[in-house]
């Protein structure tokens, strides 16, 4: 059983459930479902979908993942930035509304699900490394900010739309004289009610008497009584008259089975929509489920978490959903409940199903100013600006990288800003890469260890040059340290010997290889002995393999310490008095 428990990971968990586990799980699943039940329909309102098909997207998601999913406590469903994307990819090929839209929606959901198994299938986790933290925290930033200022405009009562920040500017322009005062009121309590029990309530209700969790758990149950009160003010006010849009008519039932359409020409428009939102997503959800997994020292396995979530989409797309991926509200809330298997997320899928078969009827006065307040609540805590004031002080290329996505992704569109943030990274990555870092290094007095001249009080001797080199040696860096120790050379009028210090090389490529063969041969030329110390076994191995260490004018020391001292007393055998110091300060 062990030899499938990787691929499928409840065969693992299953063996030690029992009844202590199904209570904490069913009391998890009530609580979560409770909180889902407004957020699946707002972030269908966001995807531009009906409200439905939030609820779809959150029932046969869930029962994938707990089969096939690492995580323990990890909540799937639709989630604020995923519904973005949807909405900015769909409308790229179709009009809100239409079937067409759904349609491409769905086949988001599934293309989506197909890349991320694939991906899980042949162990491809790494390439979420693609996406740095500063490009991944830009990106969620700009998109709650579009994300809330695309929801200003049911809190108004009006007109509006756009994928792009100016686009939502322009549409809400025009429109901003027409609010209707009552869905305004509507939309601010909401709003005032949701910012207040999110922090406000437990400590309330502590005061009033309850125990701390269970004051926990009635203040997650916040949202659906806004969602309670905002349907008995439009009922007992007539507001639809008033002009209040409303959810209006909800099918009831559990999700319609259908076989995603086959249309390679819609396929060929939303591929690359597809793999932005499944890398987005799994880096989304690999966080959540890595944090969380490290609470309890559990562990996960990300590149089975590609399998769990490409399974997750594909059955959203079977059952009329879109696009999901972990969400960070809901696993807290999942974790904070006390949830100990994935079983939690099945339950919570029966919850969501009797949901969407006997509650439905009683959404249709449900305001659409509550579910945006809902949304704008929720993406709230996704705006970060210390972040930029962070990197602006600790690395300037990583802001260039965190600020051109933002800049991008509210000027042009998601898909653009996550482009631009991944190919900005590369492209600063390449450039620091071909300019390591490198040191001409000293013997500190007293000690056998070496440091920068430029940084140390260090000794020196002129007929020595040693350079530390702190990279690998690659094809983008080997011409760098050509130029470099060259340059280094001629300083020293009296150098006889240079030592590259390698004991942070962890690799040489063929390039870099051509290098030092350049290197030694230029030195020689020049009646200079090029030596090497602290090199690495691997590394080693691989020079073993090439003609260098026949070639090389100079010895391979296996400590710098013994290189230098070997040195000295080849060439000269000069006192310890007759070094010379280089005396730059501390740094």
């Amino acid at each position: 059983m062990s030899r499938f428990a990787g691929y499928l990971p409840i065969l693992e968990w299953v063996r030690e459930y029992n009844r202590g586990a199904l209570g904490s799980d069913v009391m998890a699943a009530v609580i979560v479902t409770i909180m889902l039940i407004p957020q699946s329909l707002a972030y269908a309102l966001l995807a531009g979908l009906p409200p439905v098909v939030g609820l779809y997207a959150s029932i046969l998601p869930l029962v994938a993942y707990a089969l096939l999913g690492t995580s323990r406590t990890l909540a799937v469903g639709p989630v604020a930035v995923i519904s973005l994307m949807t909405a900015s990819a769909a409308g790229s090929v179709a009009a809100t509304g239409t079937a067409e839209y759904l349609e491409a929606a769905i086949t988001l959901a599934f293309l989506s699900g197909i890349m991320l198994a694939v991906l899980g299938f042949v162990r491809a986790g790494f390439l979420a490394n693609l996406l740095s933290h500063p490009v991944i925290s830009g990106f969620i930033t700009a998109s709650g900010i579009l994300i809330a200022t695309s929801q200003l405009r049911h809190i108004l009562g009006i007109e509006g739309g756009g994928d792009t920040l100016p686009k939502q500017i322009k549409g809400l322009a025009p429109n901003i004289g027409d609010f209707n005062i009552p869905t305004i009121l509507i939309g601010v309590s909401s709003l005032a009610f949701l910012f207040w029990v999110r922090k406000g309530a437990k400590p309330l209700l502590v005061i009033l008497g309850f125990k701390p969790n269970i004051a926990d758990i009635l203040a997650k149950a916040g949202p659906i009584l806004a969602v309670i009160a905002a349907i008995l003010a439009v009922m007992l006010g007539g507001l639809t008259e008033r002009g209040v849009a409303v959810v209006g008519a909800i099918p009831s039932g559990l999700p319609p089975f259908a076989v995603p359409q086959v249309d390679f020409g819609l396929w060929s428009q939303l591929w690359l929509p597809a793999l932005l939102i499944s890398i987005i997503g799994f880096v989304e959800s690999v966080s959540v489920a890595q944090t969380l997994a490290a609470k309890r020292r559990q562990r996960i396995s990300p590149d089975q978490e590609l399998v769990g979530l490409g399974a997750s989409n594909i059955a959203a797309a079977f059952s009329g959903g879109y696009p999901v991926t972990g969400g960070f509200a809901r696993s807290v809330v999942n974790f904070d409940a006390g949830a100990r298997t994935p079983a939690a997320g099945a339950y919570t899928a029966v919850g969501i199903g009797l949901a969407s078969i006997f509650l439905t009827p009683l959404l249709f006065l449900l305001p659409i100013a509550t579910l945006a307040a809902t949304i704008i609540v929720a993406v709230v805590s996704l705006i970060d600006f210390k972040t930029p004031l962070h990197l602006w002080k600790y690395s300037k290329s990583d802001f260039a990288a965190h600020t051109a996505t933002i800049v991008m992704t509210l000027a042009m569109g998601v898909e653009v800003g996550v482009i631009v943030g991944v190919v900005t990274g590369l492209i600063l990555y390449l450039w620091r890469a071909s300019r390591p870092h490198a040191a001409v290094v000293g013997r500190v007095p007293g000690s056998e260890h070496y440091r920068n001249i430029d940084r140390h009080e260090v000794i020196t001797w002129p007929h020595i040059l040693s350079i530390r080199i702190d990279e690998s040696l690659i094809f983008l860096n080997a011409r760098w340290l050509e130029d470099y120790v060259l340059e280094r050379m001629a300083e020293k009028p009296e150098l006889r010997h240079v030592v590259l210090l390698c004991s942070a090389v962890n690799s040489i490529d063929a390039s870099g290889l051509e290098s030092l063969e350049a290197i030694n041969h230029r030195l020689a030329d020049a009646g200079i002995s090029l030596h090497l110390s602290e090199i690495k076994g691997p590394v080693m191995d691989a020079l073993k393999n090439s003609d260098i260490l026949e070639e090389l004018h100079g010895i391979v020391f296996l400590t710098h310490d013994r290189a230098i001292a070997h040195l000295i007393q080849l060439t000269s055998g000069e006192p310890e008095g007759e070094d010379h110091w280089h005396a730059r300060g501390l740094i």
